[in-house]
């Protein structure tokens, strides 16, 4: 087993990477709903559910209340970020959660197979 060390460095390389990676899904999904859009308003959109993420799991929180609260924070940043009415929000905001979540699966899948490689 492999012992691993928790350190404040580690904690927020990830919540940086996290947070990049939460921003570029949030472009995305805003270019996606609204067509050419700012990249930099999307930077306002990720450091917050990703520091809700890292906090809710060190303190290990339900997964469901995390995921909820960032949910919740996601919508409210692109709400201020995009200034659009409350159901365009909501259609990003999906989007996001759905644009995150297929990323996430295609990168941790080409991992897992880059893990695997022979040699």
């Amino acid at each position: 087993m492999l012992l691993q060390t928790v350190t404040p460095v580690s904690v927020l390389g990830t919540t940086v990477l996290l947070a990049l990676f939460l921003s570029l899904t949030a472009h995305v999904a805003a270019r996606n709903v609204l067509g050419d859009v700012d990249p930099r308003r999307a930077l306002y959109v990720g450091p917050l559910p990703a520091v809700i993420s890292v906090v809710g799991n060190a303190f290990e929180l339900p997964a469901a209340l995390i995921l909820l609260a960032a949910l919740l924070v996601d919508g409210t940043m692109f709400w201020w970020s995009y200034e659009e009415p409350r159901r365009v929000v909501a259609g990003i905001t999906l989007i996001h959660a759905v644009v995150t979540t297929l990323l996430a699966g295609v990168l941790i899948l080409v991992s897992v197979l880059l893990a695997s490689m022979p040699g």
